[in-house]
């Protein structure tokens, strides 16, 4: 996947914004998210917000993905990855 990133928060977050025009169902990554064991802080149809690894994740359904606290680009966007391909993954098969 490729990305790119906008520093936000006073540079205390991060976001990945896919370069792929996503369409993500937010009932189905709350669903995959609650199995993986992350705790869902708020959804609607255009967001997700969940806590992951003492990092607060917000996931918008155009492939967006925003972590808070985060301060290094490179793990921003491997954890971006990492997140969308298995969500992706999981879309297909539902």
């Amino acid at each position: 996947m490729r990305f790119t990133t906008a520093r936000l928060c006073g540079g205390q977050a991060f976001m990945a914004i896919s370069a792929d025009i996503l369409d993500l169902d937010m009932e189905k990554a709350e669903e995959f998210l609650r199995k993986e064991g992350c705790e869902i802080v708020s959804r609607d149809e255009m967001m997700l917000v969940y806590k992951w690894e003492g990092k607060e994740v917000t996931l918008y359904t155009q492939g967006k993905v925003m972590y808070l606290p985060q301060t290094v680009r490179a793990d921003c966007i491997r954890d971006a990855t990492a997140l969308l391909e298995k969500l992706l993954e999981n879309q297909r098969n539902s």
